[in-house]
């Protein structure tokens, strides 16, 4: 996409109008088409209208259309959250130039690392970013199998309240490539199978009043007094503010919930869906510090809950461009180089890194952006009583399993939308051939759906994985799905397990978390685990990238001067 003009992210120098059309051929012979408008009243644009429309080629007899309508991009960019990530990411541009960069060394392609890599590269320096397997994207990669379908690690949302990753995807140029949805959560009903609950958020109204009416107008979940004892059970969150959210890590969702004197059923009708959607465990499990988080970024922000897919898959539609700044500026990224071992120096700092091929990298810096439990197995005996390394023994990964069903048919009984499972089994779900352009098939559905909590199925066979599923979406689809396929027929299925996901929030893991700049001099971490006022998810990834490349460069600045 072209943009005709441009603004500053935080001095508007100009606007830009346009319109652009532009088309992506399908392997199944179909076509998108997809118009859109925007206006830039701030750095990256504004989306006013999205969709597209899908088309048979001229060839064939008969016009058929099916037009599938995105929603407006939310305006974000005036937003207090939206213009500090602006900033921060301006900082990086406008910093001094280094006489001599910094040769980087980030381990881990994931968002973290392609984060770091990304905004050390603006600010002049050269990242080599290593990622020991052939795909890009850690927690969001994503695989395309013999027919050409692709199959994912994980079912990822982007919401409003991302200022982060909403900022990269306009310093990328990609904003197009989300597909917002309409503001609404969707639950479905387990007490009426095939039925769904809606929380709707009206636009015309600002945070939280929004919120607050989207709540009140649901009467089939919450009754009204456990409505109003919900409400004043939180009005200390809202009131205290981040101090209180962060004073709250000591108690799971359900203790919290309890002491606040609200209802189980509040838990169990919302939050059980909400704990599993956050962080794949239940509320007996989960902190309360992360329900509060999201809690905070949906009712303070007006459009902080309004939900986006990626049209297509992430290694390519987010990744790469990624990629292709970092080497742009003269960065590199090597797939397949997978990290053995840290050698020290006499002084106890990292001299080099070892490959699984004996190979060595050196560099003036490194920083780890694996999952922490990666990170924990190559520590050096030398670093590990330090109190920085030894704090993050409380921190382990979640195990869950992403799950793909091709199916012989449309199933009718879904929307354009994620949608609340509220299965014990299973979290949230979509059908992706609906809410995403590079996946549509207008004759046949792909459910991806997330099996959590995963830790008593990890170990399991992906056929006894999928009964399971069948039996769960035979709840779901009453009319349309049947655990033993005589309705809907599985045509193909993918399983992906993740053993060691986002770390598990437990309470009191919060001091446990690390600062980006470790002790080590020259030794740096990045990763949604570390330190960051978001939770554990792409928008904390990028976060911790950005704040890892801050330091590096504020310790060099500080070194020039």
């Amino acid at each position: 996409m072209t943009i005709t003009g441009y603004a500053s992210a935080i001095n508007p120098i100009g606007k830009a109008n346009g319109t652009n059309l532009w088309k992506l051929h399908s392997t199944r012979g179909y076509r998108f088409s997809s118009i859109f408008t925007y206006n830039n009243p701030l750095a990256f644009g504004r989306s006013v209208f999205m969709g597209y429309h899908l088309r048979r080629p001229r060839k064939h007899i008969g016009p058929l259309q099916v037009v599938c309508m995105d929603y407006p991009r939310p305006e974000l960019e005036n937003t207090v959250n939206f213009l500090e990530a602006a900033y921060l990411s301006s900082s990086f541009r406008t910093s001094p130039r280094p006489n001599k960069p910094l040769q980087v060394v980030i381990v881990g392609a994931g968002l973290a690392g392609l984060s770091t890599a990304k905004y050390l590269a603006d600010a002049g320096h050269m990242p080599i970013l290593l990622e020991a397997r052939d795909v890009l994207g850690g927690k969001v990669a994503a695989w395309k199998d013999n027919d050409g379908d692709w199959y994912e690690t994980g079912l990822h949302i982007f919401f409003g309240a991302y200022p982060n990753m909403q900022n990269l995807f306009g310093e990328l140029g990609i904003n197009d490539r989300l597909q917002w949805k309409e503001h609404s959560m969707i639950f479905a009903m387990p007490s009426k199978p095939g039925e769904f609950s809606r929380f709707d958020f009206p636009e015309v109204l600002p945070a939280p009043l929004n919120g607050i009416w989207a709540i009140l107008k649901n009467n089939e979940m919450l009754t009204w007094s456990e409505k109003v004892q919900f409400a004043i059970g939180l009005l200390p969150a809202m009131i205290g503010g981040q101090a209180y959210v962060e004073a709250q890590d000591g108690l799971t969702v359900k203790e919290w919930m309890r002491k606040q004197g609200i209802p189980d059923r509040v838990t169990d009708e919302v939050f059980i869906a909400m704990s599993k959607a956050l962080n794949f465990i239940n509320p007996d499990e989960l902190s309360m510090q992360c329900i509060l988080i999201a809690l905070n970024r949906f009712l303070q922000e007006k459009h902080g809950s309004k939900m986006a897919f990626l049209d297509g898959n992430p290694p390519e539609r987010l990744c790469m461009p990624i990629v292709d700044h970092i080497q742009s500026l003269g960065g590199q990224v090597q797939l397949n180089s997978r990290i053995q071992k840290i050698e020290l120096n006499n002084d106890k700092t990292a001299k080099c890194l070892i490959l699984g091929n004996g190979n060595k990298i050196e560099g003036d810096a490194y920083v780890f952006a694996t999952p922490v439990d990666i990170l924990k197995l190559l520590i050096p005996e030398d670093w590990k009583e330090l109190p920085y390394f030894r704090r993050l023994a409380k921190l382990v990964g979640v195990p869950v399993i992403n799950v793909h069903i091709w199916f012989d048919r449309k199933l009718k009984n879904t929307y354009d939308h994620l949608l609340f499972s509220r299965s014990p089994l299973l979290s949230v779900y979509a059908d992706m051939s609906v809410t995403c352009k590079e996946y549509y098939d207008p004759n046949r559905s792909m459910l991806e759906l997330v099996f959590a909590p995963a830790k008593d199925w990890i170990s399991c066979s992906d056929s006894e994985i999928i009964e399971a599923t069948m039996k769960e979406l035979e709840k779901l689809f009453p009319d349309e799905i049947s655990a033993d396929q005589s309705k809907a027929k599985i045509l193909k299925y993918h399983v992906v397990k993740t053993p060691r996901s986002v770390y598990k929030t437990v309470p009191n893991c919060e001091p446990c978390r690390p600062i980006q700049r470790s002790p080590i001099e020259g030794f740096y971490l990045a990763g949604d685990y570390t330190k960051q006022k978001y939770l554990a998810s792409m928008e904390g990834a990028v976060l911790s990238g950005k704040l890892c490349a801050q330091a590096i460069v504020q310790v060099t600045e500080a070194v020039i001067s």
